[in-house]
């Protein structure tokens, strides 16, 4: 019920703290009707009622509220003048009308909201006092009347309300302000932790490597000048050449150990896949049912164009980088087949080789719609021997990304209107003159 009320409180809060003239003049219309409603019950209004001067004091009174938030000085000194003569002059034989009153409350609690704490308290103990005082002097007897004592309570209790909003939105901001400013030094903490850190792990692989890098340059060039004429003294060169790199690399490696925390996983000791792994990775997924066809092109000699083995001898050797991402592109591409398309899916893998680029192609053909049954999702349990292998849950977005870090391009969408199925494409840069790879599209 609470988040219902503040739901639906929500929207006119917030149109009435950009409208503060709005929200102003309907406080006064508010405070307008609390005062007239007020002197119609104070005791003895029946026979006494408040007549029209006291409407047109309590409307100038309660009207000048509207600007409060601009001249709340101001707006205190004539709402207090008007109680004094609504009091001293419309009472008369009848109660005296303390009500209007109220509208010199709402510019007292304002003028405390906007004030520092000393200024406030001396002019709420002021206005109270003096307001107070006159009142019980030049208004209806007796001056010990229980109204007098009501324009006192209510007086000072607009005083002390302004003073707790103004202290408590104050302890409000200083809170913000200590968090904002708390997280302005941690990040600024982090960000000095990091260059340190960098700083440091520079200056560790300098003295690491610059050391025996230099030794190894001096020493290869000593071998490289008396290789001719002096082989022994070479040889003894080349094997100081030899423990200098040796030694750099086990330096190396206990510095970067260092930089490992306790319980991250070893690095991994088995070689990088690559498309000499495609007839593995083909057979994992036949095993589970898809069915996949390599073909190539150009088709190697006295070999047949389609087949894992000949995808292989087609390609050849490849760059580190470029093998890799082939293998995790086909890997997803594939693996992407085996999980969406329908059962009795079909994949054809394409491999073509040209001077600049290797491009890859990966299309299926949707399966077949899955007959009715009692459980229709049920799925094959075995998965790819390799899938655990796949592109670290990236989907299409990682083989994007594995493509264009190698300055190629991938592409994934639809076959076509009317066609069933799916279609990557990847074109990846192969070292050349430096043609640019060319671009695909899905």
């Amino acid at each position: 019920m609470n988040s219902l009320a503040a739901t639906g409180l929500a929207r006119p809060r917030r149109w009435l703290s950009g409208h503060p003239l709005a929200a102003d003049t309907l406080l006064s219309c508010l405070v307008l009707c609390l005062v007239v409603v007020g002197a119609f019950l104070a005791p003895r209004a029946e026979r006494h009622p408040p007549g029209a001067v006291f409407f047109l004091l309590s409307a100038a009174a309660c009207g000048a509220l509207v600007l409060r938030r601009r001249a709340p000085r101001g707006v205190l000194a004539v709402t207090c003048a008007l109680t004094v003569v609504a009091v001293v002059f419309t009472g008369g034989d009848g109660p005296p009308r303390t009500t209007i009153a109220m509208s010199a409350a709402v510019a007292l609690y304002t003028l405390a909201v906007r004030s520092e704490r000393p200024a406030a308290l001396r002019t709420v103990v002021t206005t109270v006092t003096a307001l107070t005082g006159v009142v019980m002097l030049l208004g209806a007897p007796p001056w010990y009347a229980q109204e007098n004592f009501g324009l006192m309570a209510w007086t000072g209790l607009a005083g002390a309300a302004g003073d707790a909003v103004r202290s408590r939105r104050a302890f409000v901001a200083a809170i913000e302000e200590r968090a904002e400013r708390a997280e302005r030094t941690r990040e600024e903490e982090a960000r000095r932790r990091v260059a340190e850190e960098r700083l440091r792990i520079a200056r560790e692989l300098h003295d690491v490597v610059a050391h025996h890098i230099a030794l190894v340059n001096v020493q290869a060039g000593v071998a490289s000048h008396i290789m001719d004429s002096r082989p022994e003294q070479a040889k003894q060169a080349l094997a100081h050449v030899r423990e200098a790199g040796r030694s750099a690399l086990a330096e190396l490696r206990a510095t970067v150990g260092l930089l490992r925390q306790y319980g991250d996983p070893a690095a991994p000791t088995e070689p990088a896949p690559g498309l000499g792994d495609l007839g593995r990775l083909v057979e994992g997924f036949v095993r589970v049912g898809l069915s996949v066809d390599v073909v190539t092109f150009p088709a190697p000699p006295g070999a047949p164009a389609t087949g894992a083995d000949a995808a292989a001898a087609v390609v050849g050797a490849l760059p580190g980088a470029v093998d890799l991402t082939a293998y995790r592109v086909l890997q997803e591409a594939l693996t992407n087949v085996h999980k969406h398309a329908g059962p009795g899916a079909r994949a054809e893998v394409t491999l073509r080789r040209g001077s600049y680029a290797l491009e890859l192609t990966v299309v299926d053909d949707g399966g077949k719609p899955p007959p009715p049954a009692d459980n229709p999702t049920d799925k094959p349990t075995d998965k790819p021997a390799d899938k655990k292998e796949s592109a670290g849950g990236h989907g299409l977005l990682g083989m994007r990304e594995r493509a264009v870090a190698l300055g190629g391009s991938c592409a994934a969408g639809p076959r076509g209107p009317g066609t069933p199925g799916f279609r990557v494409c990847a074109v990846l840069p192969l070292p050349g003159p430096g043609t640019p790879a060319p671009r695909v599209s899905a």
